[in-house]
This record gives structure tokens, sequence and C-alpha cells, in this order.
């Protein structure tokens, strides 16, 4: 792949990533309450005025990352959105405010709507504090989101009769693998850059996430299952035959970034070769092109509706982990993986027009629902997806231009 190539898609994602912070920097801000609306047209016009604890702790997420990592976006207006999306989710996010459960949803004022009996609220208001905590040197939103993630570790790891959730005896419990890679991501947060005793509190609870992840790696090695058993057995029916590639492969990336730190080359080798390269081979629409969303393992229609669709956030996902397993190996088979994959998402889910990507595609990658955000897609994927890819693309070519 020659440099000439590679410093094409590095400008091609650096001006996409402009183009899509303009758009929510335009578009979502809420000016009177602080925060930021995420059902957005596609123009940008908001077209439902709630909040979405999980999408404004990304935003917030989001713009620190961009302001203390990138110096074009070292500006005021960003930090100030920042802290505005910050103070919004401190005041209201948590229901009842001395709990440490978070609600799912909020009205535009702070009003809790829904709570659900999850963790990702909660997660993506760690994510949130401490990275306002690092461009503002806050030491007490540091601390808060240390505690948060000592409540969460205690609910997936001992006891989660706080989420609310009973368990009923038809149920059989269930290592779903968006709660291993989440904590993983979350003990990466937490302990980047930080000092030795914060990295050792948590790489316990990193090194279960990865034994965790690894236990869906399924049927001799040719399938990544979405959810198994507690003990890493593979479940009856249709929820352990499902396949999510575009899961597998964030998680293929995340196990990358903690190979990176712990010098696993086996780990690194698994990851590769089990959560990238095959899922590839497994989940690309050999006629059409782009990522399924779900697949059942042995052929059956999924039950998922929606699961012939091309979503936006797969295709961002697969982008990062192709790209991050060349910038590891230089094997050009994941780099030519790469190619295929930025083809067809500038080329279908872009929208030169209005900016922005949209989010869900027809099998055939006809557009579908043409707004540019909802409850589940906000200023997150996508501009992570693009400035991680431009930080890798840097690195390749050698400098930060």
């Amino acid at each position: 792949m020659s440099v000439v190539l590679l410093s094409q898609y590095r400008e091609k994602v650096r001006s996409e990533l402009d183009r899509v912070v303009d758009f929510w920097l335009t578009h979502s801000h809420d000016p009177d309450h602080g925060g930021f609306f995420t059902c957005l047209g596609k123009d940008g016009h908001v077209y439902d005025e709630l909040k979405y604890v999980w999408l404004q702790g990304r935003q917030v997420w989001m713009y620190c990352r961009l302001y203390r990592t990138m110096e074009r976006f070292h500006k005021p207006e960003i930090l100030q959105a920042a802290k505005a999306g910050g103070e919004f989710l401190r005041r209201f996010a948590r229901v009842p405010s001395d709990s440490w459960k978070c609600a799912f949803c909020l009205t535009k004022d702070g009003k809790a709507v829904k709570i659900q009996r999850t963790i990702f609220s909660e997660c993506f208001y760690i994510m949130a504090m401490d990275e306002l905590s690092r461009v503002t040197g806050d030491k007490d939103m540091q601390a808060e989101a240390e505690k948060m993630m000592d409540h969460i570790i205690h609910w997936v790891r001992v006891d989660p009769s706080e989420l609310g959730r009973t368990q009923l005896p038809g149920e059989e419990p269930v290592n779903s693998m968006a709660v291993p890679m989440m904590l993983l991501c979350l003990v990466q947060q937490l302990t980047e850059e930080r000092d030795h005793d914060l990295v050792e509190k948590y790489r316990e609870t990193g090194n279960w996430c990865v034994k965790q992840i690894l236990q869906h790696i399924q049927r001799d090695g040719t399938a990544i299952l979405e959810n198994v058993s507690l003990e890493g057995a593979e479940l009856s029916g249709c929820q352990g035959r499902l396949q999510n590639p575009g899961h597998a492969l964030e998680a293929g990336w995340f196990l990358l970034q903690y190979c990176t730190k712990n010098g696993d080359e086996s780990l690194q080798s698994t990851a590769i070769s089990k959560f990238i390269e095959l899922q590839f081979q497994i989940g690309w629409d050999k006629e059409h092109g782009g990522l399924f969303y779900f697949l059942d393992v042995d052929g059956h229609c999924p039950t998922q509706l929606e699961w012939s669709m091309k979503l936006w956030w797969p295709h961002c996902e697969a982008l990062i982990a192709l790209l991050m397993a060349y910038n590891n190996t230089k094997k050009p088979t994941l780099l030519d993986r790469f190619a295929e994959v930025y083809e067809y998402t500038f080329s279908h889910f872009s929208d030169p027009e209005n900016g922005e990507w949209f989010g869900y595609l027809t099998q055939e990658g006809k557009v579908a629902l043409d707004f540019k955000g909802g409850p589940f897609k906000g200023f997150f994927h996508v501009p992570r997806c693009l400035y991680m890819c431009e930080r890798i693309l840097d690195g390749l070519l050698g400098d930060k231009n």
C-alpha cells in the first residue's frame, strides 16, 4: 500500500471528522438547560427533545478527548460544551441523586423518564467524568468516576440486585459480551496515564474482562457467539446462536489495546485471527457489500428483524479494528480489508450534502432512515472511528500533520 494512498485515506478521514464535529457543534447543544439533543434529523433539526444519558456521556467524552489530544479541536467552544454537558449529567443523571444508578432517559430539563436495568448509562457517565476531569483538573470528578466504577464492578461480579433485575426460575445466567467489553473499556479509560496505584487497583478487573471475552470463542474457534453461559458454554436456542460481527470486531480492537499495554503476543494473535479477520469473513455481505448486523451461527434467520440491515457503528468498528491490526502487524491483507470497508462506508453512510452519517441502510445499501441521531446514535461511534483512524494513519505515515 503506497504512502500516497495512506495519505489520501488520512486526508479524507480528517476532513470527515471536521465535518462531523461541526454538525454536532451546530445542531445538538441546548443553551437553556445544558446537555445535548441527539434526536437530529437529516439536516440537523431537533425532532425530539428527550436526552439519553449514555449519549450525553459519550458526547462529553468525545468533546474532551478531541480537545485534549488534537490541537485543531483545542477550542473554547468545545471545552465549554463539554463542561455544560458534564454539569447537566452531574445534576440530573443519578436517580435518585444520592444513588449510583443513572437514568437512561431524561426530559430536556433533566427529569428522569426511564431507568434501565443495565450498566451502560453508568459506564458512559464514568467515561465522561474521567475525561472531563483530565481537561479541567477537577479531582472530585475523577473520584466520582472511580466510585461509580467500583459500584459497577460490584453489580457485575458480586450482586446485581441494585440494578433491579429479578432472577426468574427459568432464566439462565448469561455472559453477554457487551458487559466485559464495556468494563475493559472503562479500565483502559481510568488507568490511561494514571499513577501506579490506580493501574494496580483495576489490573485484576481488566484481566477478568479479557478472560470473559475470550469465552465467546466457540465451536473450536470458528465462531464468536454474543452470549454464552457463565462457565463459557454454548447456550441453547436463538440467544445462544446469535452472532454480532460488529461487536466482535469492536472487542477485537479493545483486546489489541490491552495487548499493547501488556505485551501479550499470543492474545494479539487471537484477537486478530478470531475477532477481526474471522468476523470480517463471516459478517461481510458478499452480494451487496457491508456488514450484516446479526447472524445465526447455524444459518437460521435471526429473530432480530433488522438482522440484514447495514448499520453505521459496525462499519466504524471494522475500520478501527482492521487499521489497528494492520498497524500492529503490517499484514497486507488487513489493509486490503480496511480499504474494502472504507470504500463501502464513505460511499454509503456519509452525507455530503448535510454532513454527518446516515445510520441505517437496507441490505442493498440504500438509506432506510434518514435521521442523523436518535436514542442510540449520537456523537460517538462516527467521530471516535475517524479520530482513531486519523491517529493510526498519522503513526503509519510517521508524522502528526
